[in-house]
Parts: structure tokens; C-alpha cells; sequence
């Protein structure tokens, strides 16, 4: 009866070695897609960042880089700790899980804080950043952006092509008399901005501050679903883990 126990224990510790290191090796997949998210948000549209005044939406891509990151290595000492049935290991590598489900937790959260905060953040400051930053002195990066802006969401303006007018370079000799600048035009030429006309720039309802929100929001939804989603599979990870740790704590040496 106890032979018979013991191969018992046995080939549930050798089932749990299987299903740990399957899920080890999703969960390696998982990371890497958890930092290309990230890495996506601060490369492809960090340009849009320099147009928010908070920091919390850089915040979460930065912490999705860093949980992957940690995701990638955490994979790759789990296989290690569970075909070397090391319980040292396994203590480190849930320890590490543990870290990992909190720091993704933390990035969903705060994607859905600036999602409740995003609409009236950039109502107050939108406007302001265009007209008093657009081609000033060491604020190229935000010269970059709305220009991006306004192209690639075929907008001009904050609210309307109206708020140019109060732009301080516009209202310097350096405009050179345009109106809003060249990439509010639908097709971009030196100087298309003297003419305003509907049939020569971007006249979209809500302005680009509509275009910029939705797009951010989407990117939010993406951030907060891929934070919490692997969080919530990583549970599994940490259980499997805890059933290996105690069989192996119970069979002999």
C-alpha cells in the first residue's frame, strides 16, 4: 500500500512538472507580447505623450515593459526550478510571480484611473500646449507631435482650426502670414496654411482633441485588458506552483 502511494505521488508530481513547465512556456510567449505592447506605446506614439501633462499613460507602458521583462526571465527560472525540483527556486520563482501579478495589476489600475481622467485633462491642456509650444524654442518634440497629430487623424486645431489664431507663432513674423500651420492642410505644401478654406485644411467636428482622446483611450483598453488578462492567468501559475513546492516538500530524498 505504501509503494503504491508513493508511485501515486510520484506521477502527480511529474504531471505538475509538465503542466508547470506548459505554462511556463506560455507564460514566456505571454511576456514577450506584455513588453511589445509597451514598447509599442513608448516607441510608435511617444510622440503623442509629450502632448499629456500627466505621466501616469507613459507610467503604464513603462511598467509593461519592465513586467515583461521580468515575465521572460520569471519563464525561463521556472523551467529551471521545476525539472530541477529545486523548492529554493520554486520560492524565488513564485516570490517573482507574485511581484510580476502585482506590477501588471498596478498598470491595468492606472490605465483605468487615466481612463476616468483622460477627457478633462485634455480639455485643459491640449489647446494651451498647441498654440503656446507649436515651433517655440526647444519644444521641437511637441512641434513633432501635433504635426503627426494633425495629419495622421486628418484634424487641425484642438477644438477647431479657429484656436491657431491664438498661437504665439502665428502671431510672429516667422508664420510668414499662415493662418494654422501647413499640417492642417489636406495635402501639405510649403505655405498651404495662408488659406484656411474648407477645401484646403481639415475642418472635423470636436477638433483633434475628440481624435487624440479616442485614440488614447482604445491604447488604455489595450494596456489595462493585456495587464490584468496575464495577471489573472498567472494565479494558475502561482497554484501549480504551490502544489509542486508541497509534494516535493513531502517526498523523501
Amino acid at each position: 500500500m505504501g509503494v503504491y502511494d508513493e508511485k501515486k505521488e510520484t506521477c502527480g508530481t511529474i504531471c505538475l512538472k509538465y503542466l508547470l513547465f506548459t505554462f511556463n512556456f506560455l507564460f514566456w510567449l505571454a511576456g514577450g507580447a506584455v513588453m511589445a505592447v509597451g514598447i509599442w506605446t513608448l516607441v510608435e506614439k511617444s510622440d503623442y505623450i509629450s502632448l499629456l501633462s500627466s505621466s501616469t499613460y507613459a507610467a503604464s507602458a513603462y511598467i509593461l515593459v519592465l513586467a515583461g521583462t521580468i515575465v521572460m526571465v520569471t519563464g525561463v527560472l521556472g523551467c529551471c526550478a521545476t525539472f530541477k525540483e529545486q523548492r529554493n527556486l520554486l520560492r524565488v520563482y513564485f516570490v517573482l510571480l507574485l511581484c510580476i501579478f502585482l506590477l501588471e495589476i498596478l498598470a491595468g489600475v492606472l490605465a483605468y484611473i487615466y481612463y476616468q481622467q483622460l477627457n478633462e485633462e485634455l480639455k485643459q491642456n491640449l489647446k494651451d500646449t498647441m498654440t503656446e509650444k507649436y515651433k517655440q524654442p526647444g519644444e521641437e518634440h511637441v512641434t513633432r507631435a501635433v504635426d503627426k497629430l494633425q495629419q495622421e487623424f486628418k484634424c487641425c486645431g484642438s477644438n477647431s482650426s479657429s484656436d491657431w489664431a491664438e498661437s504665439k507663432w502665428l502671431k510672429s513674423a516667422e508664420s510668414d502670414q499662415r493662418v494654422v500651420p501647413d499640417s492642417c492642410c489636406k495635402t501639405p505644401t510649403p505655405l498651404c496654411g495662408r488659406r484656411d478654406h474648407p477645401s484646403n485644411i481639415y475642418k472635423v467636428e470636436g477638433g483633434c482633441i475628440t481624435k487624440l482622446e479616442n485614440f488614447i483611450l482604445e491604447h488604455l483598453k489595450i494596456i489595462g485588458a493585456v495587464g490584468i488578462g496575464i495577471a489573472c492567468v498567472q494565479i494558475v501559475g502561482m497554484v501549480f506552483t504551490c502544489c509542486l513546492y508541497r509534494n516535493l516538500k513531502a517526498e523523501p530524498y
